[in-house]
């Protein structure tokens, strides 16, 4: 089914006002955009967010006529892109009393505001929930910050370095004998991000049976903790955690191998797995070795256990093992990809997951869609990730500013000229 034969996208027609900043309210922003929302992206006049100048790498934007006023020199970060498909960006400066009000304006016309502010900032500014909801009453707001808004911690900035310290997430990632290891990807701001969005779209889903609006508050320390799960089993009965490299600490095998060439993944996650991965090197007498006979045995005989499938696993390529292992015998084992690998490859192109999409500025980029598909709706970007403030007169006009209050607008350092 083509999209134009499919309904509307699942989120359409919700507006959603973002006031903030960074990963963790971007990316939970963008993911209410690709299910079809209206993000308007609120920034700083002349500045905008912080993750447009956060790089190298950067991208020349200058020449776009009205690209951003104050873009760093180096230009925009594609870093910023990848967080921000499928917004429009309006330049409000919220210091200044018609600017609040501008905001309060769009607010009337939203369905959703995010805000990512220490806790307290959004009250002074004047754009808290019980503010907001004097001009829109079932309004569902959600507020981000790193430790939530109770408990001795509440005051303190976080970003997601702290909170990977503090979650135990880093105490369990690298190997035993180095020091504990940041996950290579923004984990916890992302965690929290896919945490928010469930918040507002269950809310959303609330306000539909009920009329009502609703507050979503969390914090990033909190909503990284339920992703401990195996370790977190092991802590509440008592046994210690720690850093195992790529070892799992309830499966065996199911870490990563040397090969002849390079690396490969081996995940044999029940009995019947193991049994046929054994056969499949070559190996059946490990499956009735006393030491590896079950899960159990084989968690307790790891390091025995990885010394005798590395001989056998260094003897051939890593393509080799996966022709032989996952094509022909249907079993989990996969290569270890760098970035770009897994950006290209047969799989991710069969699905279209990297797409590219025109930018005013940069010409075709590159954009990850997000992996929910649907048989009767459909989802997506439509857009790329704004420049700043290039949305600002159009959102105005839609909510019945007309040139005259936009002119005023200008003359008094609310938003930049047009």
């Amino acid at each position: 089914m083509s999209s134009t034969d499919k309904q509307r996208r699942l989120l359409e027609e919700i507006v959603v006002v973002d006031l903030t900043t960074f990963v963790t309210g971007g990316f939970a922003t963008m993911m209410l955009a690709n299910q079809g929302a209206e993000v308007i992206k609120v920034e700083r006049p002349g500045v905008g967010d912080d993750s447009r100048y956060s790089g190298p790498p950067f991208v020349d934007v200058d020449d776009y006529e009205g690209s951003g006023r104050a873009a760093a020199d180096e230009g925009e970060s594609p870093y910023f892109w990848t967080v921000n498909y499928g917004k429009q960006s309006i330049e409000l400066n919220l210091k200044k009393d018609e600017g609040i009000q501008a905001l309060y304006d769009l607010v009337a016309e939203a369905d959703v505001v995010v805000e990512n502010f220490r806790p307290g900032t959004a009250a002074r500014l004047g754009v808290d929930y019980e503010t907001l909801q004097e001009y829109n009453d079932d309004l569902v707001y959600c507020s981000i910050s790193a430790f939530g808004e109770t408990g001795p911690w509440s005051d303190r900035p976080g970003y997601d370095l702290l909170v990977q310290g503090m979650s135990g997430m880093m105490d369990v990632t690298g190997y035993p004998d180095a020091p504990p290891a940041k996950v290579g990807l923004p984990q916890t701001d992302l965690i929290t991000a896919m945490w928010s969005a469930f918040g507002i779209v269950t809310s959303l889903y609330n306000r539909e049976r009920t009329g009502e609006g609703e507050r979503v508050e969390l914090g990033m320390l909190d909503a990284a903790l339920p992703w401990l799960t195996k370790q977190a089993g092991k802590s509440f009965v008592g046994e210690e955690t720690s850093r195992m490299g790529t070892k799992d600490p309830v499966l065996a095998p199911y870490q990563m191998y040397s090969t002849a060439d390079g690396y490969l993944n081996v995940a044999c996650g029940n009995q019947k797995l193991w049994e046929e991965f054994c056969a499949g090197i070559g190996r059946e007498d490990l499956a009735t070795d006393d030491r590896f006979e079950t899960n159990s045995a084989r968690v307790n005989n790891m390091d025995e256990l990885e010394a005798e499938l590395s001989d056998v696993l260094e003897t051939k390529p890593t393509d080799e093992w996966v022709e032989l292992l996952a094509e022909e015998r249907g079993l989990p084992v996969g290569p270890v990809f760098d970035v770009d690998e897994a950006l290209d490859n047969e799989q991710v192109n069969a699905r279209g997951v990297v797409d590219s999409i025109d930018h005013p500025a940069a010409g075709e980029i590159p954009v990850i869609e997000h992996p929910l598909n649907y048989a009767e709706a459909d989802a997506g970007f439509d857009k790329a990730p704004p420049l700043l403030g290039e949305d600002t007169v159009r959102v105005l006009q839609a909510v019945g500013y007309d040139d005259d209050r936009i002119a005023e607008l200008v003359e008094n350092d609310v938003i930049p000229e047009p």
